[in-house]
């Protein structure tokens, strides 16, 4: 019986460590924050229902700053995807005071020593009893206690280097917010660089990645299934994506097909690169899926106004047909700055004297000096283009179906480049440079035509020839 006794005493020892680490554990880990609990610095963290991110204070890499992040629970790299104070990091000296609170009208803060203000949502409306959720979408909200589904605040509206899915990358025009990517700094270091990418607003928008305020790479304008720069196929594996250009907003957003796989789209400043990673559980590791720029004509303007930009060519860029370099002796050292010029004098106006070439397979050119409607046929597009002396090219707006509605550009054309997957763009040019390419191919045919009838004139002849001798 006192053996027995030793073994059930053993057993139940064993028991309650089990269920005080567990409680431990528990503790340590909220489902909200509110004006009574909030997220202090001392190991405490904030879990998404599911146990899909979590939130709560850490330092990156070599760094002794402090910030308040949110990164997936259940990746063992650790991931972080937002970070609150980026740009306003806290020493680790004062890390015993810092705390996460929602004041009593509804607003989130960081403070530290003698509750020192480090960072504030700004949330501007107020409820009575506000409480802070961390969503398994990875979207920390302000809400009240009653309403779930009623938003006060949302960090999706403020991301960081990160996009994940659901997030909207684009603007809410009738508030003005801006939701665009911006890069750390380094590894260690997530204060604002200066490598982003966000929605460019205009007739036709665009997605854009900025160094600056310079523009480095463009998607080009979508052309209602997919952007025209941008190759690879509409629907994949992995995600779906769309695009909303409407009067209230535009942005860009995508949907996981399968919720069992994580991808996500970071800002690399140190490479330049905006990537698509996804998570590969069995490597435990993050794979790249996808990077831009992929070369060197995805980068913004390679060749110039009026250049085109062909990777596989040799030289990679080329004026377009009609144009010729403005500088011989720059675009010869491969200095392509400054583009190309027309080579025809330009009679706008005059019957006959001016047309169209097509140019197939591109990425259409930067839409800032554009015009669209979504109403008119090609042919229409091209009528209205020929009006206007200011039109240089014109395109389909949307390409499902055959093509509708009309994209049409003013001035010089920038950012054009052969791509597998782009479209037809119809640029305009003098008449007497059409003419010309018409002679020459037809010199040539003919040529050609008369090289062959002399070649298979001879070889009869030496049939006939060879035949005769044999019968003698």
């Amino acid at each position: 019986i006192l053996n027995n006794f030793a073994v059930y005493r053993e057993m139940a020892i064993v028991l309650i460590c089990k269920l005080l680490f567990l409680f431990s554990q528990i503790s340590n880990a909220a489902l909200t924050i509110t004006d009574l609990h909030p997220l202090s610095d001392d190991g405490t963290t904030l879990v998404s229902e599911e146990g899909t991110f979590e939130m709560g204070f850490f330092s990156p890499g070599s760094s002794n700053n402090r910030y308040v992040g949110i990164w997936y629970r259940n990746i063992p790299v650790k991931t972080v995807v937002w970070v609150a104070n980026r740009d306003n990091p806290i020493t680790r000296d004062n890390s015993t005071t810092n705390k996460m609170v929602v004041t009593q009208d509804g607003n989130l803060v960081l403070v530290t020593q003698n509750d020192t203000l480090v960072w504030s949502a700004n949330a501007t409306k107020k409820v009575s009893n506000p409480v802070v959720q961390l969503l398994d979408s990875g979207n920390l909200v302000i809400r009240d206690a009653n309403e779930d589904s009623v938003f006060l605040w949302q960090s999706f509206d403020f991301p960081c280097d990160t996009l994940l899915p659901g997030m909207k990358l684009g603007w809410d025009l009738e508030s003005g917010l801006n939701r665009r990517l911006t890069a750390w700094k380094t590894w260690d270091d997530p204060s604002s660089g200066d490598f982003s990418w966000g929605v460019e607003l205009g007739s036709n928008p665009d997605i854009v990645m900025w160094k600056g305020e310079t523009e480095y790479f463009r998607t080009g304008p979508y052309t209602g299934n997919m952007f025209s720069g941008v190759y690879g196929p509409r629907n994949n594996p992995l995600y779906d994506y769309v695009f909303v250009n409407k009067k209230d907003e535009v942005y860009y957003r995508y949907t996981l097909r399968n919720a069992s796989v994580i991808t996500i789209i970071v800002m690399n400043q140190t490479l330049y690169l905006r990537h698509r990673v996804t998570w590969i559980p069995e490597a435990k590791a993050w794979t790249i899926y996808q990077s831009l720029p992929r070369d060197s004509c995805d980068v913004y303007n390679t060749c110039g106004p009026n250049g085109n930009c062909a990777i596989a060519g040799s030289p990679i860029c080329q004026c377009l047909d009609g144009f010729v370099p403005k500088s011989s002796q720059q675009w010869n050292a491969m200095d392509w700055r400054q583009g190309c010029v027309r080579s025809g004098e330009w009679k706008c106006g005059v019957k006959n004297k001016d047309g169209f070439r097509r140019f197939g397979g591109m990425k259409l050119p930067n839409t800032t000096h554009s015009w669209v409607n979504e109403s008119m046929r090609l042919e229409e597009c091209r009528a209205k283009c020929l009006k206007n002396c200011s039109c240089s090219a014109y395109s389909s707006l949307d390409t499902r179906g055959g093509g509708s509605g009309c994209s049409i550009w003013v001035g010089d054309l920038y950012d054009l480049r052969v791509i597998e997957s782009g479209q037809d763009l119809y640029v305009r040019i003098a008449t007497s440079d059409t003419d010309g390419k018409h002679r020459q191919r037809k010199k040539i045919i003919v040529v050609a035509s008369v090289t062959t009838s002399f070649v298979l004139v001879m070889l009869l002849t030496l049939c006939i020839y060879i035949v005769k001798r044999k019968y003698k």
